[in-house]
């Protein structure tokens, strides 16, 4: 397998450790805060806004726990002021946002809608007073439900030309304003549980062996028509920059045999390289093309030239990591709501994730394994060598902070992210060209699936009165954002290094899974 040379170094120390240590970062380093349109604006059906597929799949019994929905989330909508006030006084100078596809075109193309266009001018306006730099996602997995119902939205081509329109929009509307675009955020999530085990919108699992594989086509082309129009008709005038965001948890091999590291790339493979490969190298990793066959659409040979050096950075979003084996038998796998999955995608890919029994679990019950960014940065830099460098749009952790008095004083996820900003800031001085880091997430909001139910936000969110809190978090993080330098215990340091899995050590994930989820 791939990897770099140091992802095997480590050691546990046996004295407990003392003392701060002061990691400084290059100049320019970018530092920011995360979210997205339906996890928070709420306003739903306000200002021309039309339904989205996660509207559909949030009205579906059994399918969001508590039955939530994202109608009023943290009502962003009508208090982006008070939030970008508040990004201010923390000194963060990066807010990475989304933007709503049936929002700024209700019907999914034609004409802008006016009073979406005024919202985000308005925000960013907001952000531009405030001097934070805006990162805006064009995709965050809110596709109209008009397209879906038209004609089943990713599973068609003629949802390219209509993403590539609505991209143009975008463009037009805002990119006077705003200088960094995000075409899609985590196509993996989009396809796999959208497609394959239906855990997320639109909710479709029939056909894993070949929806998932159908809808990554024609996002990739669709983010590939997209970036050429803006380099075509915006760029020079405009003078930004444009990339996809692709989320990965580091896959580690379980035992240094030939099996089990061939497992650890198939995982890499069949999630990052999936999409990074085509765009950074011109077609799906040939372990894809292998195994899949024709069940793997093929890009002609326009497509790939279309296709390829269409990211001008690579957007990584990355919360935890796992040992990797080749199963005995039929793979075994368990989703992130505790579903097994088999069949069609989980099949292809034949692989094990294994955890540490000695890792801190957040309260989405993944591990805390900060050394996996590290590992996981080093590896962008040696596969994709991305020109604009990597830029880590999304880390954090969910813990079970309701009580406003429990989240300011929320040390796990102090540690949390003390962890993994020292592992990043390890990785750039092995070489990784990493230039920003966005905390996610700014508030705490609609966890998708899991509804309101885990908590991710630096800044907490009481659901009743609308109230905002910065947590101690939030005072951490705004201290590293404005000095460039994170402080932090040695031990906190020391802890978040690498250290082997013992030989038949490991546990299996448990998830908390919505109502109605579990088969």
């Amino acid at each position: 397998m791939k990897r770099p040379a140091a992802a095997s170094a480590g050691a546990v120390s046996k004295k407990p450790a003392s003392g701060t240590k002061t990691l400084s970062f290059p100049k320019n380093f970018l530092w920011g805060s995360a979210t997205a349109a339906y996890q928070i604006e709420g306003g739903a059906f306000e200002g021309g806004r039309t339904a989205c597929i996660w509207d559909t799949f949030c009205a579906q019994p059994g399918k969001v726990k508590n039955a939530d929905n994202g109608t009023k989330a943290c009502d962003h909508y009508h208090k982006f002021k008070e939030d970008v006030k508040l990004m201010k006084s923390l000194g963060l100078p990066a807010y990475r946002f989304s933007i709503s596809w049936s929002r700024l075109l209700p019907t999914g193309r034609g004409d802008p809608n006016p009073e979406a266009v005024k919202f985000y001018n308005d925000l960013l306006d907001e952000l531009k007073k405030a001097k934070i730099k805006p990162l805006a996602t064009i995709y965050h997995w809110d596709l109209p439900q008009c397209l879906e119902d038209e004609y089943d939205g990713w599973l068609s081509r003629k949802v390219i030309d209509d993403f590539e329109h609505y991209a143009a929009t975008c463009f037009s509307c805002f990119g006077e304003k705003c200088k960094d675009w995000i075409t899609f955020n985590e196509p993996w999530c989009s396809t796999v549980l959208g497609y394959a085990n239906g855990e997320m919108a639109p909710g479709k699992k029939e056909k894993p062996d070949t929806e998932p594989y159908l809808a990554a086509h024609h996002i990739i082309l669709s983010h590939a028509k997209a970036v050429k129009r803006y380099r075509d008709e915006f760029k020079e005038k405009q003078g930004g920059q444009i990339g996809i965001t692709l989320n990965m948890d580091w896959r580690h091999p379980l035992t240094e045999e030939e099996n089990d590291k061939a497992a650890a790339q198939r995982a890499l493979d069949w999630q990052l390289g999936w999409f990074a490969d085509p765009i950074w190298k011109g077609d799906y990793p040939e372990t894809m093309r292998k195994r899949c066959g024709d069940r793997l659409p093929s890009f002609t040979a326009e497509e790939k030239e279309l296709i390829k050096g269409t990211s001008e950075f690579f957007g990584l979003n990355h919360y935890s990591t796992a040992y990797v084996c080749a199963p005995k038998g039929q793979a075994k796998t368990v989703s992130m709501w505790g579903n097994v999955q088999a069949g069609g995608y989980f099949d292809d890919q034949e692989v094990e994730l294994v955890d540490d029994p000695r890792w801190g679990r957040s309260d989405m019950d993944w591990g805390v394994v900060p050394w996996g960014l590290k590992h996981m940065c080093e590896y962008i830099q040696k596969e994709y060598e991305p020109e604009g460098g990597i830029l880590v749009t999304e880390n954090g952790c969910a813990v079970a902070d309701d009580d406003v008095k429990v989240a300011k004083k929320d040390t796990f996820r102090v540690e949390f992210l003390q962890g993994y900003i020292a592992q990043m800031h390890k990785a750039i001085q092995n070489g990784a060209d990493v230039r920003a880091y966005f905390a996610w997430s700014l508030m705490d909001n609609f966890e998708w699936a899991l509804g309101y139910s885990k908590r991710f936000g630096i800044i907490h969110i009481d659901y009743e009165t609308q109230k905002r809190t910065p947590k101690q978090s939030a005072k951490m993080f705004s201290e590293v954002a404005q000095k460039n330098k994170l402080t932090l215990p040695t031990a906190v340091l020391n802890d978040s290094d690498f250290v082997m899995i013992e030989p038949g050590a490991g546990r299996a994930t448990t998830k908390d899974a919505p109502p109605g989820q579990k088969e």
